[in-house]
């Protein structure tokens, strides 16, 4: 968009890849999930689900109850589709409302857990443990806000820990000229990946995650190629309509964001509410980036430090580099 872009770029290119190489031991930041149901007076089914890395490696996470809990059955499972998933059964004389529950493990690890409890009487909690929070009061009367905060919370996370989707919006912002189609380009690619989003979660559309991802990277692939064309005099297909493009490979990210999504599920009661909130989180650290982006744009303007000609075809080239190993590694997963 201007002559500075691309050194914010190549700045915020870094900072990308320095987060992306803290949270790689979390296994792409994969909450844990934990599902406590009331199925009898003082008796609760749990579910246990925890992410695992390498293979069948679980994380080193799990539930500790209050001291007078009782454990009513033998926890029972194992790894399913990428996680390790324990159930069992507890009791508690009165109820497990106004007890504790702690995730032994979570404050070592960059990962968050998702608890959801669903007693008989009050209702539904839902709630995001986090390393430096790991512990849950269990609410006698669940405030019915906690499963908007709580899903808007997860997709502010989502796309800022998403760094293929972030990078996607990043070429895009290398290419886009003038405010007025960048705000088209953006609420395309928001009402793309919105409709995708919904049609997967609720189960109308179904496609495998592993090819959803390789294509994601590829997209990306495309867009920085097309930046480097617009910057040699051959403007493209995204140079000129850039909303259409965004809007084409929107649909894609928005089966990327439904995995993600998947993998802790939508509290039956609200569901409504979780999708739009975890919606409206994803566009909001959408936005997020795009303004911490445009901000370090306008400082480095203000900056009268010269670049040299071909330092505006770094970032491209760095964009579609990275994405392209991704690319590989992803169609290599295929069979591994």
């Amino acid at each position: 968009m201007n002559r500075r872009l691309p050194t914010a770029a190549l700045a915020a290119l870094l900072a990308l890849s320095a987060w992306g190489a803290r949270s790689a031991p979390a296994h792409e930041m994969r909450p844990a999930f934990l599902q406590i149901t009331e199925t009898g007076p003082e008796v609760y089914d749990v579910v246990w689900k925890v992410p695992a890395r390498d293979g069948d490696r679980r994380l080193s996470l799990h539930v500790r109850f209050a001291e007078d809990v009782e454990t009513r059955t033998k926890p029972v499972g194992g790894m399913v589709g990428g996680a390790h998933v324990q159930r069992w059964q507890v009791g508690r004389p009165g109820g497990l409302a106004g007890s504790e529950l702690h995730i032994d493990g979570l404050a070592a690890t960059y990962t968050d857990t998702l608890v959801r409890v669903q007693l008989r009487d009050t209702g539904e909690q839902t709630a995001l443990l986090k390393p430096e929070r790991p512990s849950l009061t269990i609410a006698e009367r669940p405030s019915g806000w906690s499963v908007a905060w709580t899903y808007f919370a997860l997709g502010v996370e989502h796309i800022l820990l998403g760094i293929d989707h972030l990078l996607f919006v990043f070429a895009l912002l290398l290419l886009v000229r003038g405010s007025w189609m960048l705000v088209k380009t953006i609420t395309a690619f928001t009402l793309a990946h919105s409709v995708t989003l919904a049609l997967a979660t609720l189960g109308v559309v179904h496609i495998p995650g592993p090819p959803v991802e390789a294509v994601i990277a590829l997209s990306i692939v495309f867009v920085a190629a097309e930046t480097l064309h617009a910057q040699g005099g051959r403007p493209g297909l995204t140079a000129r309509w850039p909303w259409v493009v965004a809007f084409t490979f929107g649909l894609l990210h928005g089966f990327g964001f439904a995995g993600a999504l998947g993998e802790i599920g939508l509290p039956g009661p609200a569901i409504p509410l979780a999708l739009l909130t975890f919606n409206l989180g994803v566009e909001a650290g959408q936005l997020l980036f795009v303004a911490a982006v445009l901000a370090a744009s306008a400082l480095l303007r203000k900056i009268p430090v010269g670049v040299p000609p071909w330092w505006r075809r770094v970032p491209p080239y760095a964009i579609g580099g990275i994405a392209a190993f991704w690319t590989v590694e992803r169609v290599a997963g295929f069979w591994s």
